[in-house]
């Protein structure tokens, strides 16, 4: 994969791992299992082509609302990959976490801090993993955040712009995402980096579920997105 091609920043809404299960008789936490053994190999691959920055949409503020058995099991499965996350210092990928991680126990909470501090110095790909994430969550705690410095008389109306707006966000210093891809068949956003995806290009691939999800897929992807014209609002050289 030629660098010279490739986006700054993709984002991957992880999707089709119940149905992967499913299709094969098996529970739902089994392609959960098969999703996150995917994931590892798409991270690795995405810093091998020189890809900078990688955000996973791994579990949604909705979520929470999914059967109990399957977020136990999510839950688990969680914990048992954040054990496993020396790795990606060792191979020069930082990690890092966006979402709400009040809702989550101490000790999630303590290996996710120790994860981005040993691979804070790495140079490679930043992955970041969405965890109990959700779009419209993450902009109105920045609302919250600006308004309750305005109450202090630390902030000025007129000094909220969309630059001052978006350094309250959780990817504050994180570039917009330039290229969103979605497996399994399904065609929305599902309160995905809502504020970030303003210019994003989206890629929707019918008849891949995650756990199939392959290297050759995301290039794919990037080939679709290398053709795209990236105007931001104005016009192309053909003046499309």
């Amino acid at each position: 994969m030629n660098e010279r091609f490739l986006p700054t920043h993709v984002g991957i809404i992880m999707d089709g791992n119940g149905r992967w299960a499913q299709k094969r008789g098996l529970p739902r936490k089994m392609g959960h299992r098969a999703g996150a053994s995917t994931f590892k190999e798409i991270a690795r691959y995405a810093n091998k082509i020189g890809l900078k920055y990688l955000t996973a949409y791994v579990f949604s503020t909705e979520n929470w609302k999914r059967p109990q058995d399957e977020v136990d099991s999510i839950i688990a499965l969680l914990r048992s990959y954040l054990d496993e996350m020396d790795g990606y210092a060792k191979e020069n990928i930082r990690v890092r976490f966006i979402g709400d991680r009040t809702s989550f126990d101490d000790d999630i909470r303590g290996k996710m801090a120790r994860a981005e501090e040993k691979s804070k110095n790495a140079t490679g790909l930043t992955l970041i993993l969405a965890i109990n994430y959700g779009g419209r969550a993450e902009i109105t705690n920045a609302a919250r955040r600006i308004a309750e410095e305005a109450a202090k008389g630390m902030l000025q109306p007129e000094e909220i712009t969309e630059e001052s707006f978006s350094r309250y966000l959780y990817t504050n210093d994180i570039p917009d995402v330039d290229l969103i891809i979605r497996p399994s068949g399904e065609y929305r956003l599902s309160n995905f980096l809502i504020w970030q995806s303003a210019y994003a290009e989206y890629v929707f691939m019918d008849g891949v579920l995650w756990p199939n999800f392959k290297p050759a897929d995301l290039d794919a992807a990037i080939e679709e997105y290398h053709h795209r014209s990236r105007r931001f609002g104005g016009l192309s050289n053909q003046n499309g």
